[in-house]
């Protein structure tokens, strides 16, 4: 059974007439996008919903109470994470791994593959994989949540190792450029497809600047993983807003930055080099309470901050990503359209940015239908698949 409705693309304003065919599946999404046309012209005036591409998170350490750190994971807990972030919005992520020892974490990447090629929502919604860790800052405040004892500098063989795993699937390597060997490390990384980000670090600018030259494209979540107290003029944060040509991502939660700074951020950098994240961990798309992310166990509370007990440092995020739309519309003053743009487009230009001849460019394969003559709200987004023949428009 199918029906159409008319939707107005969320950026370019035109009116388009959709055809949403009903799934028999056990497809989340529930319906399908089978055809898009120009809309007739007696119905140019009145859309039922804006359509957008599904937002992209390219750092998700778990969703829905599934934390994506516990050996134990099986697909049912990922089909359960899946289909929430379908629900809030998100069609695509990187499932992410955050710091831990170098055989887990290897382990851990090998069975998380095994277990998403075997299921096609898994492949459709897990695009790859980010390792956040282990070639990061181990200096207090920098290493942010992540265990300092198991920090390494990058090496030719963790390389090999991370591909022989991955194939071709696409591949985002969060690094600290003072490790020693960092330029080489990304050079080969670059060579090789993967995607390779600067954080948890205190590099100067002239590492900064290296590595930038070496092939990084972009820093993991700009503002967070710094100490408390910095120097005022001389730190990483200045050094990074200073770095020319690489992008940035940002938590638009309010917790992670606080308003004002978020607005300072992106009239500095510009909305062409930033994009969003949630970052998110167990307790995203879930009832407060206490969770897991790794060794970690967290508290969640009803203000919805992810706190360590008896420590100042966040541990990821409980934002889901359409609330994370809302709230970076708000904190910007900006239209909620140009927020789900750093949330959807943004983010899949920067993992396509390292692709080489033998991976081919990743696509989004959802969108979402917001209702048109409402208030943007979270809460009512329809995340829908698309027919692999119908490019999104």
């Amino acid at each position: 059974m199918s029906r159409l409705v008319v939707a107005r693309h969320y950026r370019s304003r035109v009116n388009l007439e959709l055809e949403l065919e009903s799934e028999t599946d056990l497809d989340p999404a529930n319906e399908r996008l089978v055809a898009c046309n120009p809309a007739p012209d007696d119905h140019q005036a009145r859309p039922d919903f804006w359509i957008a591409p599904a937002l992209v998170d390219l750092q998700i350490n778990g969703y829905a109470g599934v934390d994506f750190q516990n050996d134990t994971t099986e697909a049912h807990h990922l089909l359960k994470a899946c289909g929430a972030l379908l629900r809030d919005g998100c069609g695509l992520f990187l499932l992410t791994l955050i710091t831990d020892e170098w055989p887990r974490m290897l382990h851990r990447l090998a069975r998380l593959k095994s277990i998403r090629d075997k299921h096609v929502i898994l492949r459709n919604t897990i695009a790859g994989w980010h390792l956040e860790g282990p070639f990061l800052s181990d200096q207090p405040g920098f290493h942010g949540a992540h265990h300092p004892g198991f920090m390494l500098d990058p090496m030719s063989e963790h390389l090999r190792a991370i591909k022989t795993i991955t194939a071709e699937d696409p591949v985002l390597l969060t690094i600290a450029p003072e490790r020693c060997g960092a330029n080489d490390f990304i050079k080969a990384a670059i060579k090789v497809g993967f995607t390779v980000c600067l954080g948890h670090t205190d590099g100067s600018c002239q590492q900064l600047d290296a590595a930038i030259k070496a092939g990084a494209v972009a820093i993991t979540h700009l503002g967070n993983a710094v100490p408390q107290h910095l120097h005022r003029h001389d730190n990483v944060l200045w050094r990074m807003l200073d770095s020319e040509g690489i992008a940035a991502s940002l938590i638009p939660d309010g917790i992670h930055l606080p308003a004002g700074v978020l607005r300072s951020i992106w009239k500095i950098m510009g909305p062409e080099r930033l994009f969003f994240t949630t970052d998110a961990m167990a307790a995203a798309g879930a009832p407060p309470g206490r969770y897991h992310i790794g060794h970690l166990e967290l508290e969640v509370g009803e203000d919805k901050v992810v706190r360590q007990p008896g420590s100042l440092n966040f541990a990821g995020s409980a934002l889901e990503p359409s609330r994370g739309v809302q709230r970076a519309s708000e904190m910007l003053r900006i239209p909620w359209q140009e927020a789900w743009h750093a949330f959807s487009e943004m983010p899949l230009r920067i993992l396509n940015q390292s692709q080489t001849s033998s991976r081919k460019p990743c696509v989004n394969p959802a969108c979402c239908l917001i209702p048109f003559s409402e208030p943007f709200d979270p809460g009512k987004i329809k995340t829908v698949y698309r027919s692999p023949n119908i490019p999104f428009v």
